[in-house]
């Protein structure tokens, strides 16, 4: 049996291992403004899942900077939910669900164009980075 190591600055009541998502009442967990601060910080987000690298070279180009734009678009109001989130790795993050609609400029036709984005961040266990978890259209 593996211990699961906890990477989140958000640690109570982590679940037990094999548990899977598990939802955490009474979030968000994380301060919006907070978070939004260290995602303007150069070098402050960290794509932590191997799906989330994947959703952020597809619909991202590989770019963080345009998920930080994406962070600071987030209002209260776009919280969904709180769930601890692992990363395959043994390590788990207590971690708040956002949905955000913006515009954007599409490359293609350079016409304006209006995305829904789901992101999952934790704040780390350092305060100093934000771990991105999920962050997908």
């Amino acid at each position: 049996m593996v211990k699961m190591f906890v990477v989140s600055e958000y640690s109570l009541n982590p679940p037990e291992d094999g548990q899977g998502r598990v939802k955490i009442a009474n979030g968000p967990l994380y301060d919006l403004a907070r978070v939004q601060q260290l995602a303007q910080a150069e070098r402050q987000l960290n794509a932590w899942t191997e799906k989330c690298r994947k959703d952020v070279r597809k619909w991202f180009d590989d770019d963080l900077e345009r998920v930080s734009d994406v962070i600071l678009a987030l209002r209260a109001g776009d919280y969904i939910d709180s769930e601890w989130c692992e990363n395959g790795k043994g390590a788990i993050a207590a971690c708040d669900a956002y949905r955000v609609s913006v515009t954007e400029i599409a490359p293609a036709t350079g016409k304006p164009v209006r995305m829904e984005y789901f992101l999952k961040f934790a704040v780390s266990k350092t305060g100093a980075l934000v771990l991105i978890v999920s962050c997908h259209a």
